[in-house]
């Protein structure tokens, strides 16, 4: 695998195996998965969980201490720094020159990685991301939606085949993370291949797939829909009052996996129904609650794989 590969040019990571610890701990356990071109990739899981770890092993940045795979076509092992040509990284800390205007900073980009026309690429990357008035405004000077568009114009400035993002939305505003994942799906219409960790459940859902790892160990993974289904999760919503009491009194029962409030009502769940349907029948028969069977969430897939993941750390 130290070229191109020809054999599955729609499949931009596949790797098998993989296996990282430090200091004894072992961080990441026997991951296996491929991610296709085009694709948007997201990876949910608790702090701590591996998911930075995993997304550096998956395109070269960090050598695995076993399993082998894939990138782009090169092997993760021997052609990193092929692969690394081929990679934009964004992190969460904003990592431009806070004293360099918008333009310079991407000017220094075009220069760094050696493109002939420096000043026309920084010049269309500016229309594109909407910053034209802005050219000569201090990066500094942004606030976090504008420094965050500046940075996703940085990393894919040189063109690159697949784009990591390490929580890029954090502390920013509804509004400009909704422009941000506009510009992510584009990218990717346009054949980029994006990696990204989020906490957030409306970002986790804009993903074409998703995977949960929680202390280096893959969950689940797949499609939102195939995610939630595979859950085998069934979900209450319970209305009322006092639903905190409610809550006390069903935690912990048997068959319930989880209890959760959201809003003015609460999610309970659990992949034993019958011993679900068996400790609410009491709770069912009074008229202070109303219960409605539902379809279970994102969110509610999320909290009851991270109460059982805590297992698999202990």
């Amino acid at each position: 695998m130290t070229g191109l590969s020809a054999s599955a040019p729609d499949i931009a990571i596949d790797v098998r195996g993989l296996t990282k610890s430090f200091g004894g701990r072992e961080v990441v356990h026997d991951l296996s998965m491929q991610v296709k071109r085009g694709t948007i990739y997201g990876f949910l899981g608790p702090n701590g969980s591996g998911k930075t770890t995993t997304i550096r092993m998956l395109c070269g940045l960090l050598t695995p201490d076993s399993g082998e795979g894939s990138c782009l076509g090169y092997d993760i092992r021997r052609d990193a720094d092929k692969i690394k040509r081929q990679v934009g990284y964004m992190t969460q800390r904003f990592s431009l020159y806070q004293d360099l205007s918008v333009r310079e900073n991407l000017e220094f980009v075009a220069r760094l990685y050696g493109m002939r026309d420096a000043r026309g690429a920084a010049r269309d990357m500016i229309k594109r991301l909407g910053l034209n008035g802005r050219e000569e405004q201090l990066a500094g000077e942004l606030s976090g939606g504008w420094k965050q568009r500046l940075a996703l114009g940085a990393c894919t400035l040189p063109n690159p085949q697949l784009l990591l993002l390490d929580e890029p939305t954090a502390g920013v505003d509804p509004k400009a993370r909704r422009d941000f994942w506009n510009e992510i799906h584009a990218l990717a219409a346009d054949g980029l291949t994006v990696l990204v960790s989020t906490h957030y459940m409306d970002e986790a859902e804009r993903c074409h797939e998703i995977a949960y790892i929680a202390y280096g160990y893959l969950l689940a993974h797949g499609t939102v829909e195939e995610v939630i289904a595979k859950s085998a999760l069934s979900t209450y919503t319970v209305t009322g009052d006092d639903l905190h009491k409610l809550q006390d009194q069903l935690t912990g029962q048997p068959g319930i996996d989880m209890v959760a409030p959201f809003g003015t009502s609460l999610h309970v769940s659990g992949r034993d129904r019958a011993a679900l349907e068996a400790t609410i029948a009491p709770f069912r028969e009074s008229h202070g609650w109303h219960w409605q069977h539902s379809e279970p969430s994102l969110e509610d897939v999320f909290i009851e794989l991270m109460t059982r993941s805590k297992d698999n750390f202990q």
